[in-house]
């Protein structure tokens, strides 16, 4: 729906494919609304423990979780290999198919969780910590468990039990979180970061194989895998790419500016990407499933696409933008002085995070249409940009790294929506007009909040100005919606009464 005149909730019952475009709707709705509930749950426990962590553990502490984190993000994404996405996506698999794409996935987790073993002597000793080497080998048993989660859980999603899919993921978030703090607790600093982590892996897994049991096989033949092996070493080197320059900050701060620095750093991205993060994780997990029973529609591609990006700036743009406008007042108040080199990341971040979840669901398009290959030389083209704008944002601080990706961003992301406008004939007004709502919306509210701020004494205290600040924002968000977007609203909740039927 673009401009604000109201229209019909369901336009037509079935695409011009054949597909029932009622049903996948009430699949996609009821799939947002189970997995926003239950990842809004777990992150408002998680967003608590992390806050309550801080005043436990220490930067340094982080940021030797920071060093681990670094190492397992990306040996995950070689662990997985795309074998996921590509179940998700090739509807035509049989049972033996898909049978020894889970054994490849179960193999290769055992021999990276081994590889381990070796590599992380060598791990600590690049990054000049010698307590890493422990805590790195704990870690990388989340190799084995998501190896084992492969199939299930793909299975799950491309049948779109997305229910089931939020609670295996909220449950595994929500364990981890749990176990972090108890640990903390009692005393394990460090190891209840890794330890917590490893312990909910572990938790998703037996819920995984409860709920959706698959035999695992092994191909008899190259060739009853070597298409969906083919697919999904586009997906597995994409992500490659992507985590280099996604982890490609944290590398090169605790590089160059250190352990200390580099804790603040990542908690600073915790805190930016949490409100964010967990969002465009819900978008990941769904679209795929609905891109994929589209894929040779593009009309209803194109419709989903512009529907999924106005949920998620509804959402998205409001949080970060508002926690962007308040982070000084958040870190002082929150986390205690001691963060204080948090604060320009933790804005910069923010308000970068929030655009950046409206381009989740790009490289899904892509993916759906068969166009793997291209999704995969954009996330190259990010290494390319990136890390050296990263190495050259070092020499002003951490500052100086969060605002590359302010820069170098936008170089990667134009070229992608533009193929993703080829493959749905999308056109930048319809865009834009989607997003028009939420970008008015959050613009003023961060007036609001700037010219609140600006009235209040000084002499008050930190944590009044914090909490009259946040309270502008609410306010003044929701109201801007109801004054100027009030038909626009009214269109989605009539198209949500009609799928609930």
């Amino acid at each position: 729906m673009t401009g604000n005149a109201p229209a019909s909730p369901v336009s037509k019952p079935e695409g011009p494919g054949g597909t029932d475009q009622v049903a996948l709707d009430r699949a996609l709705i009821k799939g947002v609304a189970w997995t926003g509930a239950l990842r809004w749950l777990t992150q408002i426990l998680n967003w608590a423990i992390t806050i309550v962590m801080a005043r436990i553990l220490t930067p340094s502490d982080y940021g030797l979780y920071g060093f681990t984190a670094l190492y397992v993000g990306l040996v995950q994404l070689v662990n997985e290999f795309g074998l996921g996405a590509a179940i998700i996506r090739r509807r035509d698999l049989t049972e033996h198919q898909i049978s020894a794409l889970g054994g490849l996935s179960l193999a290769l987790g055992l021999s990276l969780w081994g590889l381990s073993f070796l590599a992380a002597p060598m791990v600590a000793h690049f990054f000049n910590s010698p307590d890493l080497t422990g805590p790195l080998i704990l870690q990388s048993f989340l190799f084995v468990t998501t190896a084992i989660k492969v199939l299930p859980k793909s299975l799950m999603t491309r049948d779109m039990q997305f229910r089931r899919v939020a609670a295996l993921d909220a449950g595994e978030q929500a364990v981890a979180g749990i176990s972090m703090l108890v640990l903390a607790l009692l005393g394990y600093g460090y190891w209840s970061l890794m330890a917590g982590m490893a312990i909910g892996g572990i938790a998703s897994m037996f819920l995984a194989l409860a709920w959706r049991r698959h035999p695992l096989g092994w191909p008899r033949r190259w060739s009853d895998v070597s298409s969906a092996v083919s697919f999904g070493s586009h997906i597995m080197v994409a992500r490659l790419a992507w985590y280099s320059y996604t982890a490609g900050d944290n590398a090169v701060v605790g590089k160059r500016l250190g352990q200390v620095l580099l804790g603040s750093y990542v908690h600073a991205w915790t805190l930016a990407s949490l409100p964010v993060e967990r969002i465009s994780a819900l978008v990941s997990q769904i679209t795929p499933a609905v891109f994929s029973a589209v894929q040779h529609e593009p009309a209803l591609l194109r419709r989903y696409l512009v529907k999924i990006t106005e949920g998620l700036a509804l959402i998205t743009l409001p949080v970060a933008l508002g926690l962007a406008t308040v982070a000084d007042l958040f870190v002082t108040v929150v986390l205690g002085d001691r963060w204080w080199p948090a604060i320009a990341p933790l804005a910069i971040l923010s308000f970068y995070g929030g655009f950046r979840s409206l381009t989740s669901p790009y490289p899904h398009v892509l993916q759906a249409v068969g166009e793997s290959s291209r999704a995969m030389k954009y996330n190259l083209l990010g290494v390319a940009v990136l890390l050296p704008m990263f190495i050259a944002g070092s020499y002003f601080g951490l500052a100086g790294v969060a605002c590359a990706w302010i820069i170098g961003y936008p170089l990667i992301t134009l070229p992608m929506f533009r193929a993703v406008q080829r493959v749905t004939g999308l056109r930048l007004r319809e865009y834009l007009e989607a997003l028009r709502p939420p970008l008015v919306a959050a613009t003023a509210m961060m007036v609001a909040v700037a010219a609140v701020r600006s009235l209040l004494p000084a002499e008050w205290p930190a944590g009044l100005h914090l909490g009259l600040a946040v309270a502008a924002g609410a306010v003044t968000y929701p109201a801007v919606l109801l004054v100027g977007y009030r038909d626009r609203l009214n269109s989605l909740r009539a198209l949500a009464r009609e799928l609930r039927r």
